[in-house]
């Protein structure tokens, strides 16, 4: 018999698949950003991701990909270690019929930013905390973002900035600080 793993949900907020409910893992270091951080996200960024091209690095549960695929962004990539997050990224691909719009990729963060050779208009960064991920990654950015693109970070503190993108807006839900970035001065808070 296969082995059954307990599920979660969560449920996308806006775009062509609101009200959508995607299905993931139950797992220790598996954090879905919720629907008010997501709303609040997707309200500073504006609701139409037409063109965008995204990179969703710790895809987990796909909440922020899978959003900005609902609201038109032209390509999100999703990038995942886990095998059994990976499989519902997959299996939430499907149910959607997103296509060729969204790509999957099974691999180590620092890898995949060591190879990537396309250029992305928003970043998705929402890595395991206490792992010390943003600081490994930020020299890394210049390298694959677009010369305007912005960085949603998720974090166990507030972050004044990361490489050379720096806080334009940050907000705090229970013990996990958001925040989006832009390159240059910091504007202030939210």
């Amino acid at each position: 018999m296969p082995e059954t793993r307990p599920l979660n949900s969560v449920r996308i907020i806006g775009g062509e698949w609101r009200r959508r409910i995607l299905r993931f893992p139950v797992a220790a270091d598996l954090r879905p950003t919720p629907d008010r951080v997501r709303e609040t996200l997707f309200n500073w960024l504006g609701q139409d991701l037409s063109g965008a091209v995204c990179l969703d690095l710790f895809a987990g549960s796909g909440a922020l990909g899978f959003e900005a695929a609902s609201r038109g962004a032209s390509r999100v990539v999703m990038v995942e270690q886990s095998l059994h997050a990976l499989q519902a990224l997959e299996g939430n691909a499907r149910l959607l019929g997103i296509g060729e719009r969204l790509q999957i990729i099974r691999a180590d963060a620092q890898r995949f930013l060591a190879g990537a050779s396309e250029r992305f208009d928003l970043l998705f960064l929402d890595p395991p905390f206490h792992q010390g991920w943003i600081e490994r990654l930020a020299p890394m950015l210049a390298g694959f973002l677009s010369e305007d693109a912005a960085i949603y970070v998720e974090a166990e503190r507030f972050l004044p900035g990361c490489g050379e993108w720096q806080t334009l807006r940050h907000g705090r839900a229970g013990r996990v600080f958001y925040h989006l970035m832009q390159r240059g001065e910091t504007h202030g808070a939210e």
